[in-house]
């Protein structure tokens, strides 16, 4: 590869894991700044809370995923090692319990179970 790849490559990497540290602290000043707005449109504390931590979640979601993306290009075109690779395998995997575990936490459902609710709708159809 010419010299300039990996230097390229690595810059890139920099900037998506700025971009997803970037993310998760706009989200949270963004969730915390709308808390307030929020009660003051008439909202009640417990919703307002409930709505705060529903988009702190989401950033954090976003973030992560950038900050992956970040670690899968640094290891798999920068680093490509064993040691390298079995720390991104831990990554992912922390991420997934994260993401799981967020979900819940924001949709109050399993992410399986999401369209559950649709099925017991009755259908406009005839038998």
């Amino acid at each position: 590869m010419d010299e300039w790849f990996p230097s390229a490559l690595k810059l890139m990497t920099r900037a998506i894991e700025i971009g997803g540290i970037a993310i998760i602290v706009l989200g949270i000043l963004g969730a915390s700044l709308a808390v307030p707005w929020q009660v003051l449109r008439g909202r009640s504390g417990s919703e307002a809370f409930t709505l705060y931590r529903s988009n702190l979640g989401r950033a954090i979601l976003l973030g992560l995923e950038f900050l992956v993306a970040a670690d899968i290009i640094n290891t798999v075109a920068i680093e490509p090692t064993l040691q390298s690779l079995l720390i991104l395998g831990g990554i992912i995997l922390i991420r997934t319990f994260l993401s799981f575990s967020l979900e819940v936490e924001i949709e109050g459902r399993w992410p399986w179970d999401r369209h559950k609710g649709e099925d017991e709708r009755p259908s406009g159809r005839t038998a």
